[in-house]
């Protein structure tokens, strides 16, 4: 019914495609069904596959097509998580006005499909297969409504859950549960999942409280946050906290006091995190690497330099040997007051203590302070010292150092073998994330895209490929589901 791409690059086991593709062509599910399903597998219904179905729904039913192909696994240019309003989502829906966050390319009638076809699926699987749900499956099936935004169904299906058997909700599939509203930025019904823990008979514990005060620290909510800290910090609390509680408040507190254009907000949030780094000092924790780098770059960033490096001493005397990310935080501040020598000493001490390889995040700065200082036949050293460790730098930078070489008559530093190696680099990487062949013009320093329009002969066998039948697509042998379509 609803065809998608993404079902072709699909490798679950026989029997979890069988199932996505009935969903997919809305066939209902019965004993005919469930016999054509162990004849054309063989294999009985277990945990691990329905958890598997029920994990690719969101795949295929809610994510917008616009986000097929999309960059995984990056938090690049990714604007502030803010928490939002599903009734005011849905009256501008109705109204046709322009949605933005999440929802704004989601297609309603086929997330309504996607739920109702995995509701029938869940009870189905039960009544007519003789398998019996678990805690995971239930908790796979309550992710599946809260990323398809049904927060109704949501309360009533972990009602009904508990009502059959206490041990099928648990305290870590609510904990699941509150990372996943979090994420899809409803942190108001977060809260109430994280107050309903009584309801289901079950006690938050440490890890649920972290998870809760991220998910309000992600969306700005930090007196929210605050409070469930000081809860927990009450003499005899149950959950006391520990140093990923504090990690988790100076990190968030480092990281989006740089989003605020108000210096005051700014001065504030800073002071926040350094107090919370003295209090966890104060309680005997020892703060670990990812505390330390926090509270550095966000005093690099807010050019508070003397106490990023009192920092970067004390965790050397504490034995928290510093990595990369630490020294790309002070890489950064030089190159950014024009003191390059220092970040370029930085560079150095990080290889020669052996505390992390420099990257491409590391050498980027202090190629584009060069190149803006006129340094630029020391920018092509480094350009060439980043290729010669094995990294293929931004095009940009790539463009940039060029671009500063012609334009002072330098260019016959550029070396053959090392522009090609980058521009063959260059090109695999756009291969690899837009699927698009770029076209590297040494003298511009450009990007061309090139095969961007598709012939209608190669259009066409796109959309033949398409409009396939999934269940022909991936598994052939069943032939009395194929014939009945």
């Amino acid at each position: 019914m609803f065809r998608t791409r993404a079902l072709l690059y699909h490798h679950g086991s026989p029997l979890v495609n069988q199932v996505l593709a009935a969903m997919m062509r809305d066939r209902p599910f019965d004993s005919d069904f469930a016999v054509a399903a162990a004849a054309a597998t063989g294999s009985p219904w277990t945990t691990e596959t329905v958890s598997e179905i029920l994990r690719s729904i969101p795949t295929f039913f809610f994510l917008p097509t616009r986000s097929i192909g999309r960059q995984h696994n990056t938090t690049r240019h990714r604007a502030p998580l803010k928490q939002r309003n599903l009734w005011l989502e849905s009256e501008k829906l109705q109204k046709g006005s322009l949605v933005l966050g999440p929802a704004a390319h989601r297609d309603a009638t086929r997330i309504d499909f996607g739920v109702s076809k995995t509701t029938e699926f869940y009870y189905w699987v039960e009544s007519h297969s003789g398998f019996t749900h678990d805690e995971t499956t239930v908790k796979e099936m309550a992710i599946v409504l809260a990323k398809a935004n049904k927060l109704k169904e949501l309360w009533d299906f972990l009602r009904d859950m508990s009502r059959r058997d206490s041990g099928l909700v648990t305290t870590m599939s609510i904990t699941c549960l509150i990372k996943c509203l979090g994420e899809e930025g409803l942190v108001n019904e977060a809260m109430h999942a994280f107050y309903r823990m009584k309801q289901f008979h079950c006690k938050p514990d440490v890890y649920a409280y972290n998870t809760m005060i991220y998910a309000l620290c992600k969306v700005g909510f930090f007196q929210k946050a605050k409070f469930l800290l000081q809860q927990m910090e009450l003499p005899g609390f149950r959950c006391p906290p520990d140093v990923y509680t504090y990690t988790i408040l100076i990190s968030s507190y480092c990281k989006y006091s740089m989003q605020t254009g108000c210096k005051k907000a700014i001065r504030r949030r800073l002071w926040e995190a350094n107090h919370l780094f003295r209090l966890l000092l104060f309680k005997g924790f020892v703060p670990d690497i990812v505390t330390y780098n926090s509270l550095i770059d966000g005093c690099c960033k807010t050019y508070r330099i003397d106490r990023a490096l009192e920092l970067f001493e004390d965790m050397k005397k504490r034995g928290c040997s510093p990595n990369r990310v630490t020294y790309d935080s002070f890489i950064r501040y030089y190159s950014v007051v024009n003191e390059i020598d220092k970040a370029v000493e930085m560079l150095r001490s990080m290889r020669q203590m052996n505390h992390g390889t420099p990257t491409t995040s590391s050498y980027t700065p202090i190629i584009h302070a060069l190149c803006e200082s006129g340094r630029v036949a020391e920018a092509w050293e480094f350009l060439v010292e980043l290729v010669g460790g094995g990294s293929i730098p931004r095009e940009y930078t790539y463009k940039l150092v060029c671009g500063a070489l012609y334009s002072q008559g330098k260019a016959d530093l550029l070396d053959e073998r090392i522009c090609g190696k980058i521009e063959g680099g260059i090109v695999a990487r756009y291969k690899q994330k837009t699927k698009v062949k770029p076209v590297m013009s040494r003298k511009n320093s450009a990007l061309i895209e090139e095969d961007k329009v598709f012939s209608k002969d190669s259009s066409r066998a796109i959309m033949n490929q398409i409009n396939m039948s999934p269940a022909l697509i991936m598994f052939p042998g069943s032939a009395r589901l194929a014939e009945s379509g």
